[in-house]
């Protein structure tokens, strides 16, 4: 994300005035709501919609053009899709991106670990981060997925993705963990668990009722109290163990960004919709695109706040990014009427924040 800093002035008087007109830097494109899992945070396997086929992924990804910094393909579960590979070697082709984050739930021990292979030696010149998601170690982590034989299922996928990482130079891998309250008062014991497995990257994101998952009224998001407990002990085993090089980057903004979740949360204890910690650049730096091509400025805003859909505007992102509505919904943002601790949006975010920047470089240098 370095290299986008000379465009945050740019971002910034975009926000401000509206011009000049700019695409996202940050995309995630969420291929298909299927899942094979039936986690307690999330039901998003439950909603159906009539997914964009790989041929109108393709216009699409053509007509954004060269310019995005990072891609996440996400669902429901992206590698049930069966031509994942051709749709992202597509973004690649077309969007040059420097990162292609994929998460998943391992289940597809015998699918995962060959697509990410060739995902990986088919866009070169991007840092490829497969990101397994576990919430728990052994029977625990599938009392949360409510999938029989999930975890042995996920080791697999992981010894597959080792061996790939052994033939691609460009492959990280990662597991992200989300913090609920179905495993915070655990989660040194899970933290501890899966470092054994030895990522690349450890991850968390708290758990949110968000209506893009179905979890409005779940009761899955921990208390101020416990998640604090929980992540301060994460970034105490974080300090202990500083990455060196480029992966020191990411530490750096990861550690302010659990700091700006503890703020949001504690913030949401008196304001049930919580505040914006930090001004949000989601419809600016950052956006997402349904798998049936609705566009949103962010999955927090899904719902009734439809940027517009894809298929109806002749799959042109750009005349949609720069509708009415668009700038309705990126007015909305800019007066504070949503706040949300979504971490895609806050790492883009934080490029624009400069006490962010600041600590986060301060963090790089001296500690």
């Amino acid at each position: 994300m370095i290299e986008v800093l000379p465009k945050t002035l740019a971002y910034k008087l975009a926000r401000s005035t509206g011009w000049p007109k700019l695409l996202p830097i940050n995309f995630t494109v969420s291929v298909s709501y299927n899942c094979n899992s039936r986690c307690k945070t999330c039901n998003v396997w439950k909603k159906k919609t009539n997914d964009l086929t790989f041929e109108e992924w393709e216009k699409v990804f053509k007509k954004i053009g060269k310019g995005p910094v990072w891609f996440t393909f996400s669902g429901g579960e992206p590698f049930l899709r069966p031509d994942l590979e051709k749709v992202v070697i597509s973004a690649y082709k077309y969007c040059a991106p420097q990162i292609i984050n994929i998460p998943t739930n391992g289940i597809l021990w015998n699918v995962i670990p060959k697509k990410a292979e060739f995902i990986a030696k088919n866009c070169p010149n991007s840092e490829v981060v497969i990101n397994l998601s576990l919430d728990q170690v052994g029977k625990k982590h599938e009392e949360i997925r409510r999938i029989p034989g999930n975890w042995d299922f996920s080791m697999k996928t992981w010894e597959g993705l080792k061996s790939a990482q052994k033939k691609c130079p460009n492959l990280t891998l990662g597991i992200h963990s989300v913090v609920s309250n179905f495993n915070v008062d655990d989660f040194q014991n899970v933290y501890k668990g899966l470092k054994k497995l030895k990522p690349n990257s450890y991850i968390t994101e708290i758990a949110e009722e968000r209506v893009e998952l179905g979890t409005i009224g779940a009761g899955i998001t921990p208390s101020y109290k416990k998640y604090s407990q929980a992540i301060d002990f994460l970034v105490g085993e974080m300090k202990k163990n500083k990455p060196r090089g480029v992966a020191k980057i990411a530490w750096a903004f990861r550690l302010q960004y659990y700091q700006l979740v503890k703020k949001w949360l504690k913030d949401k204890t008196d304001l049930p919709a919580g505040r914006q910690v930090i001004p949000c650049y989601a419809g600016w730096l950052s956006a997402q695109i349904a798998p049936d091509g609705d566009v949103w400025v962010c999955c927090i805003r899904a719902g009734k706040d439809v940027v517009g859909n894809l298929r109806k505007n002749d799959y042109d992102f750009k005349k949609v990014w720069f509708s009415k509505k668009a700038n309705e919904l990126r007015a909305s943002i800019k007066n504070k009427e949503c706040s949300c601790p979504l971490a895609n949006a806050h790492y883009t975010n934080m490029l624009e924040h400069f006490p962010s920047l600041v600590k986060a470089g301060t963090t790089y240098l001296f500690k």
